[in-house]
């Protein structure tokens, strides 16, 4: 009997041959997939996919500026501002880093208020992280409209290497897309986060099961991410 059930055992863990033993597999992983939301999971892909995005541009910005004999332009002296009669350097990137990681304080906040189901601190929370955001791409925008008016462009700057230009307005503006994004979403959530949707199942864009927050979630992966970006282009373009 002992030897039948051991058989049988075998016979189990046998999987159709091709695609439809794969499926089988895959979708037998309880452990995997069962507790995970499906838009947490499919926020975490989206995540996974635009890393290898900025990875790209990242490693082709190293890889532009280590192989270019052309001398490559010193960040303390493009990024630096004319405050009081001397040139202070990086002290708008100091800033715009600065509110970019303080959103990330209220954004995890929010995210924890939002499964408290404290309406008000949540949307309070959320829509100081958006306004972070704002701050972060009005002063993005600022450092364009200077580094153009200087005569930057994508095919050449006045200080050196032509392909300065043209990593910063990608990297940067990509990423920037990427913020502005993140608040136009932000401040959808917060409006409905505000009117209770979520407690009352009402119908429409973001909307899930009653009573569950994890909207507000899936939102902070999303701007931790973008947060985190930062910390590398950061790290990249303006330190070295």
């Amino acid at each position: 009997m002992a030897d039948t059930a051991q058989t049988n055992t075998g016979q189990a863990a046998v999987l159709a041959p091709g695609l439809e033993g794969i499926v089988a597999d895959w979708s037998s992983d309880q452990r995997a997939f069962k507790n995970v939301p499906w838009g947490k999971a499919m926020m975490w892909i989206f995540l996974l996919s635009d890393t290898f995005i900025f990875s790209c541009f990242l490693l082709s910005y190293m890889t532009v500026r280590s192989s270019t004999t052309v001398p490559w332009p010193n960040a303390s002296e493009v990024f630096s501002l004319h405050i009081g009669g001397q040139d202070v350097p990086l002290i708008l990137i100091a800033i715009m880093t600065f509110i970019l990681i303080s959103s990330s304080g209220t954004m995890a906040m929010a995210v924890n208020f939002g499964y408290r189901k404290e309406r008000k601190i949540t949307t309070y929370l959320i829509l100081a992280t958006a306004f972070f955001g704002i701050c972060f791409v009005g002063m993005q925008a600022f450092e364009w409209t200077k580094l153009i008016s200087e005569g930057v462009r994508p095919w050449g700057n006045p200080w050196g290497a032509p392909q300065f230009g043209s990593t910063f307005f990608m990297i940067t503006g990509f990423h920037g897309f990427h913020v502005s994004v993140g608040v136009i979403f932000l401040l959808i959530v917060a409006r409905k986060v505000w009117r209770g949707d979520y407690d009352q199942q009402r119908r429409g864009f973001f909307t899930t099961m009653k009573g569950r927050y994890e909207i507000v979630e899936q939102m902070g992966l999303y701007w931790h991410f973008v947060d985190l970006v930062w910390v590398f282009i950061f790290a990249l373009f303006y330190l070295w």
